[in-house]
């Protein structure tokens, strides 16, 4: 099972790909995917666009988690997020996957076993569960590896349901 994690954002997008493999997960990718903020919205969610579709072809996911936008005080922000989930949806619409849409607090649940989490404690159990120091890794980028993670859960428990069904 691959999973791609999308933490959705206009200036910064963070993504995380990884594997679930009899129980075990692997880190396969992650990053930012950064646009121009002297570019016109327009042009930002294209090269958005651009970029998760580039990911979606060379990881070949069978699920994509887009973390859902919960709660934001600025307006503008909560704009900028909702339009780059639209696009992160639209691009694994296009691809014919499966989307997990989690709000932060699932994300957190799956990933800490508490939906309080606070992200030092979500970044300690992603780079426990993949076995690897997050030095230098984004808060984008883990926030979108932890929501893999959680996809990568979902993906691996609706096969076992499908077969015991």
């Amino acid at each position: 099972m691959i999973a791609l994690g999308i933490d959705p954002g206009t200036a910064r997008c963070g993504f995380g790909v990884v594997a679930l493999d009899d129980g075990r997960l692997r880190l396969i990718d992650a990053g930012v995917i950064r646009t121009q903020s002297a570019e016109s919205d327009a042009d930002r969610l294209r090269a958005l666009h651009g970029a998760l579709t580039q990911l979606l072809t060379l990881h070949h996911p069978h699920r994509v988690g887009v973390e859902r936008l919960f709660f934001q005080r600025n307006v503008q922000t909560a704009m900028a997020v909702g339009q780059a989930r639209g696009v992160a949806l639209l691009a694994a619409a296009e691809a014919g996957l499966l989307v997990d849409e989690p709000t932060p607090n699932e994300v957190k649940q799956a990933v800490c076993g508490n939906g309080a989490a606070d992200k030092a404690q979500v970044a300690s159990m992603v780079a426990r569960l993949l076995g690897i120091a997050l030095d230098g890794v984004t808060d984008d980028a883990t926030d979108a590896l932890a929501v893999a993670i959680g996809c990568a859960y979902r993906g691996a428990t609706a096969a076992r349901l499908a077969v015991i069904g």
